[in-house]
């Protein structure tokens, strides 16, 4: 096996395999083990909570941030910003960080779905269910994973302080906004967009560590990711001065 196909399984491969095990582990103690345990003695509550809490107003807004995370969208954003990334920079670290983010964790939810059987919340759903079940949530995962990783994108590029943290700010919104208003809409329970977090988040992680890092190496075949003299910072480190 190639040093190249080596480090990938290590890197990569192996890191998500394990998260994917965490996911697994994580449904079942919500749906078999802690259903009569604390917080999650509660999510029928909340559910209904904001189930009572609906408006036109609100329904408006639930509908935008939910359409933001649709697979739809959320493939058409990935694509366009990987080839903007592309184009501006002239590289592929970024592009493939960014594809990979979204498609690891979209693996991640389809197949965790396949394993874990939940419920979707017993109030009024203001959208058509799709054939998975509510844990984790989709939308919630596939928002974090793409504008997080635009985030960590843009914020390395940024050139201040004040500027790292506005594009931190207002993309982490987005997957926060979408994690509500799929409880709002009454699709999701808690628990199931506080997995899609650690899922979407984890899944940037591991693919800022694999190919935004340049401190690590991929042996003699060396990916060709990046051109001589290219200022990508290693993974959470500033770009920035």
């Amino acid at each position: 096996m190639s040093d190249v196909a080596v480090q990938i399984a290590r890197r990569v491969l192996l890191p998500v395999a394990l998260l994917f095990a965490v996911m697994v582990g994580l449904g079942l103690l919500v749906t078999r083990v802690l259903t009569h345990t604390w917080p999650f003695t509660v999510e029928d509550a909340v559910n209904r909570e904001f189930a009572g809490d609906r408006s036109s107003g609100w329904n408006d807004v639930s509908l935008v941030f939910s359409t933001l995370a649709s697979t739809q969208i959320i493939v058409v954003v990935t694509v366009l910003a990987a080839l903007v990334l592309r184009l501006v920079l002239h590289r592929w670290r970024e592009p493939i960080f960014l594809c990979a983010a979204v498609s690891a964790q979209a693996l991640i939810f389809l197949f965790t779905t396949m394993v874990i059987d939940r419920n979707r919340p017993a109030v009024e759903h203001m959208d058509a269910s799709p054939p998975t079940s509510s844990f984790p949530s989709g939308h919630t995962s596939a928002a974090t994973a793409l504008y997080v990783g635009l985030a960590v994108l843009l914020a390395l590029r940024a050139r201040s302080t004040p500027a790292k943290v506005t594009w931190w700010t207002l993309l982490v919104l987005v997957p926060v906004g979408v994690a509500l208003t799929r409880m709002y809409r009454g699709m999701h329970h808690p628990s199931d967009v506080v997995a899609s977090f650690v899922n979407g988040g984890t899944c940037v992680a591991i693919m800022a560590r694999a190919v935004l890092d340049r401190t690590l190496t991929w042996g003699r075949a060396n990916l060709s990711l990046s051109r001589p003299g290219d200022d990508v910072a290693p993974a959470g480190a500033a770009a920035g001065g």
